[in-house]
């Protein structure tokens, strides 16, 4: 099984993911290969960080620096999207409290919607895809890694928004202890992006 994304090829074999980030002909080579080593190197540490914390996610394997390419556990499961209307209370505070976990790890997912999240049959939630990942103390990047999730649950799982949102909110505050100034920040996120959208 293999499959394309914006920047990086992915296959399962053998109960392994291998993502090898692809050259983009449009930047200069040289700059190229940095970007790329440097965003393989990034991914790679995050994923060891988040292991080390146990926070489910893909086990890494192996990451080589040559070929810009990872190798990683299979998480063995569904997307959460596709199940999410099973049960979205119990998952929304599930959700919260991985997201209260990474953000006290200081990483910024980048991309969190219940289509980077798999539901391991025996073992929760999991995290996947941190090709958009980041270290960070912020509070306006974690602020706006949980808008960028609030606008991906409205749009994919309208039926149950805001209700499922504000579990999320909840059990992420217990999580996070430092969790209030990036809930302070989140709103004034939203407002940034209801003003954009009446310019549109």
């Amino acid at each position: 099984m293999e499959w394309h994304g914006a920047e990086a090829k992915v296959r399962i074999k053998n109960g392994r993911i291998l993502k090898e980030r692809i050259p983009k002909k449009y930047r200069h080579p040289a700059l190229d290969k940095q970007l790329r080593q440097s965003r393989t190197r990034r991914e790679s540490k995050i994923l060891e960080k988040l292991h080390a914390a146990q926070i489910p996610v893909p086990k890494l394997l192996k990451s080589n620096d040559e070929n810009m390419s990872i190798h990683m556990e299979h998480i063995e499961g569904k997307p959460l999207k596709e199940v999410f209307h099973e049960k979205p209370l119990h998952y929304a505070k599930e959700i919260g409290i991985l997201i209260g976990k990474l953000h006290t790890a200081d990483i910024v997912h980048g991309d969190l919607t219940t289509s980077n999240m798999v539901l391991h049959p025996h073992k929760g939630i999991h995290l996947i895809d941190f090709g958009l990942s980041f270290f960070s103390t912020k509070e306006e990047d974690k602020a706006v890694d949980l808008h960028v999730l609030d606008k991906a649950i409205e749009a994919k799982h309208y039926q149950h928004y805001p209700k499922v949102m504000q579990l999320i909110l909840q059990a992420y505050k217990k999580q996070y202890k430092l969790s209030q100034p990036v809930l302070d920040r989140l709103k004034a996120v939203q407002k940034r992006g209801r003003h954009q959208q009446k310019k549109i």
